[in-house]
């Protein structure tokens, strides 16, 4: 209803339009009554010329009333879907990093799809069947009532059986509806992780494997489905069965009313139809259950992440450009519902002008480590500081403007290169330094041999180029961004020799007068970082130089051999 706020004329419109449909429908059942008496009856040839075009007129009504009532409930309900899609992809980007361990991509692509057209449905669809056949309903109650109120108050004490039914098969459907999204989500994620690893499926022949994997996620996802047919269908029947005994009760009393004199041919024909209208209207809103249910599951799951908590932004320190000087003092951070700390007790400064390395095996806490400045995720106990201050006192805008990141796995986006390379806040950027970025990023002798230079468009994720190129791009948007804190994520750990040497040459470029982190694999291109900090089991067992760590015989030298023997 709260979505709902902004439609309100247009769902006024519709409502009245609505009232207009059952109020003709209505009078033309009323209508029945002096067709059968005036035509059959009394035989009168002068008023019985006039009805058909009375009936005629209410037609004409009736269908304007119901392209009012579609239209501007249509606009209004796909409305309501469009701005939960752009809300809930808007939460998702403001969410904590922690959101995204526990729930996975394709679970977030249902909520932003079929979710939300299930609400649509339930908006547009299920909401215009409900009101359209409530109010024929009621329309044709009030034709009875006006016909004989004693056969219509009879007949209504099927009413409360009816409703405690509606009620029962409402909440059933709720229930089975919302394991129904759920399992949508994993039949997604599934498909996801069985076609986006094709190759490493063939290779190991784990396709048998994966077609199961699905097809038992499948077969529960059929299992909730026969569920909700098995409920509308019972349903369904139980209604029909009902309004067969209200046509046999009323068929009984009106019979009894007409031997008594108290109601006409005409009149038992309105009451007939009346009841007949009714029946398929009863019906039509007891299938419409599901629908509607599947809508109010779908909003639940969609309210469920709106109402979830931002990340926390609390800071009020104004910084525009940070000198960066960056401190880790005893930092401790751990992954929601892990009990072994992911990092433990890390303290070192970073500052401008130096490169820190950060080493160590897998799992060892490196990235970890780096996901704590931008502010991904918040540390257990202890303090990290930029330029004296603790990163919570900044408003995260401010923070995460002073930062340029550059990963292993860089994500391009379905656009030109000038688009990836002056990406976000950078979008206004002058050609002339976005052109001197690019080629201080190396990227300038691939990026001159595409068809249509900066402005070619590199399809979705970047596909169109090789690694190499893509982590050159990655780096012109770095040193177009000027940020004073550098962090390098295994920026060449994938990549060839000559790729490696080229990405080393654009970093060389853009690493000078920063604060610059390095996450390396290859031991080989830190030599000459002014610190290395060897991680274990999350906490810092060595640091100092290549050359005094290379000395002491610590891991890193033992690291260091392994490395050596392998090239």
């Amino acid at each position: 209803m709260g979505f709902a706020r902004p439609y309100r004329p247009l769902l006024a419109i519709a409502f009245v339009g609505m009232l207009v449909e059952a109020a003709a429908g209505g009078a033309f059942t009323k209508l029945m009554e002096p067709v059968i008496n005036t035509t059959f009856i009394d035989k009168d040839a002068s008023r019985s010329a006039l009805l058909p075009l009375a009936i005629i007129g209410l037609f004409v009504v009736r269908g304007i009333a119901g392209y009012l009532t579609d239209m501007n409930m249509g606009r209004s309900g796909r409305s309501i879907a469009r701005d939960l899609r752009v809300q809930v992809l808007g939460k998702y980007l403001r969410l904590p990093g922690s959101r995204f361990d526990v729930e996975p991509v394709p679970g977030m692509l249902v909520r932003l799809g079929s979710d939300s057209d299930q609400v649509a449905q339930a908006a547009i669809d299920a909401m215009k069947v409900m009101l359209q056949q409530s109010f024929q309903v009621i329309a044709a109650l009030i034709v009875m009532l006006l016909t004989s109120w004693q056969v219509t108050v009879a007949i209504l004490l099927m009413a409360p059986p009816l409703a405690w039914m509606m009620d029962k098969v409402g909440k059933r459907y709720r229930r089975i509806s919302h394991r129904i999204q759920e399992s949508s989500g994993k039949l997604m994620q599934a498909a996801d992780q069985a076609l986006s690893n094709q190759q490493e499926v063939k290779v190991y022949g784990a396709q048998g494997v994966e077609l199961a994997r699905y097809e038992s996620q499948a077969d529960t996802h059929l299992g909730l489905s026969m569920k909700v047919e098995s409920t509308r269908s019972i349903s369904s029947a139980v209604v029909q069965l009902m309004g067969s005994v209200a046509l046999a009760l009323l068929l009984f009393l009106a019979g009894r009313e007409a031997m008594a004199d108290r109601l006409s041919a005409g009149g038992f024909v309105a009451l007939m139809m009346s009841m007949m209208a009714i029946i398929p209207a009863l019906k039509q809103l007891t299938n419409v259950q599901g629908m509607l249910q599947r809508g109010v599951a779908s909003a639940d799951r969609l309210f469920e992440v709106l109402d979830a908590p931002d990340e926390a932004d609390i800071g009020t320190r104004e910084l525009t450009r940070a000198q960066g000087v960056i401190e880790f003092r005893d930092v401790t951070a751990r992954y929601p519902g892990q009990t072994e700390p992911a990092i433990a007790g890390i303290s070192f400064t970073a500052r401008p002008g130096t490169v820190t390395a950060i080493v160590g095996r897998s799992g060892s806490g490196k990235s970890s480590l780096i996901k704590l400045i931008p502010r991904f995720y918040d540390p257990e106990s202890g303090e990290i500081r930029l330029d004296g201050h603790p990163l919570q006192e900044y408003r995260l805008t401010d923070l995460r403007r002073q930062l340029a990141l550059v990963g292993q796995q860089v994500m391009l986006f379905d656009g030109s290169v000038a688009a990836n390379v002056a990406y976000g806040e950078m979008q206004d950027a002058s050609p002339e330094a976005l052109e001197r970025a690019v080629r201080a990023a190396n990227a300038m002798e691939f990026v001159e041999r595409l068809p249509e230079g900066l402005d070619t468009s590199l399809g979705t994720k970047g596909g169109r180029l090789s690694g190499g190129q893509r982590q050159r791009v990655a780096i012109a948007r770095a040193m177009l961004k000027d940020a004073p804190v550098l962090i390098l994520d295994e920026a060449t750990a994938a990549l060839d020799t000559e790729s490696e040497r080229l990405v080393q040459d654009a970093l060389n470029h853009l690493m000078p007068n920063r604060t610059t982190l390095v996450i390396a694999h290859r031991l080989s291109t830190i030599e000459h970082a002014d610190q290395v900090l060897v991680l274990d089991h999350g906490r810092i067992v060595e640091r100092g130089t290549h050359h005094e760590l290379l000395a002491a015989g610590g891991l890193y030298a033992h690291l260091h051999r392994m490395q050596f023997r392998e090239e």
